[in-house]
């Protein structure tokens, strides 16, 4: 409300900008708001399976899940859903949860317990409604260290959008995954949202790919690459380019 302050930003969740939003209203000042997200990605049935299972499991994973920018639901082709969820189990079933200190560690614990409590009951609403956790077994996921909010990376199929896990934000390391019959169901359930961050398409024709961008309602949409911590993440790189800028 400070007249010396003329431009507002805000990052956080999507009650906290309504709430900067409305103390601004009656102000002529600008106001930018960067709010949660709920970010799918559609995996073609022309994919590479197993480069396609890690990419988006890393995308939805990376920080324990905790950014606005992760994959939150993933729309799998009928034709390549199964093998999806078998290579996706793979990944899963050699990842490694533990201390942050530990060089070893891939994913460590979520910000807080309340954090922990509420990615837990998206969970369970999700397999009360008829999804199947097909988390595989896994060592480090049973037996976390003694201290911290750790949450184990979670594998939910058969998922819908009467589930919780598919329409708000999670901030956590949870993989949803729906089975569609082809483009068209992919892109309308990927705009069956009140979010719309980013989303991604995981397709070896990137032509089609393409096109589907431009149907889908996000800020940003990503051809074969999800978000990640970068100072270029904003930026679309072709598959040699990538290549090029990571060697």
């Amino acid at each position: 409300r400070s007249p010396l302050v003329n431009h507002i930003c805000f990052t956080g969740s999507e009650a906290g900008g309504l709430a900067v939003q409305k103390a601004a209203a009656d102000r002529i000042v600008n106001v930018g708001l960067e709010l949660g997200g709920k970010d799918p990605a559609y995996v073609r049935e022309d994919v590479d399976l197993a480069w396609a299972a890690y990419e988006v499991f890393d995308g939805a994973i990376f920080n324990s899940g905790q950014s606005c920018c992760a994959i939150e639901r993933v729309y799998v082709h009928e034709k390549v859903y199964d093998g999806f969820v078998a290579e996706v189990k793979k990944v899963l079933s050699n990842y490694r949860v533990g201390e942050p200190s530990d060089p070893k560690t891939q994913i460590g614990p979520v910000v807080s317990k309340r954090a922990k409590e509420a990615i837990l009951a998206q969970v369970e609403d999700a397999v009360k409604k008829g999804a199947k956790n097909e988390t595989p077994a896994n060592e480090t996921f049973e037996n976390f260290p003694p201290n911290g909010n750790y949450v184990k990376p979670t594998l939910l199929t058969g998922a819908n959008h009467d589930m919780v896990v598919m329409k708000e934000e999670t901030f956590g390391p949870v993989i949803p995954v729906l089975k569609v019959s082809g483009d068209d169901e992919a892109v309308k359930l990927m705009n069956d949202s009140d979010f719309g961050l980013t989303a991604s398409v995981w397709s070896k024709d990137v032509a089609a790919a393409e096109k589907l961008v431009e149907r889908v309602e996000a800020g940003t949409v990503f051809v074969n690459r999800s978000d990640f911590p970068s100072p270029v993440s904003t930026v679309y790189f072709g598959n040699e380019l990538f290549a090029n800028l990571s060697s």
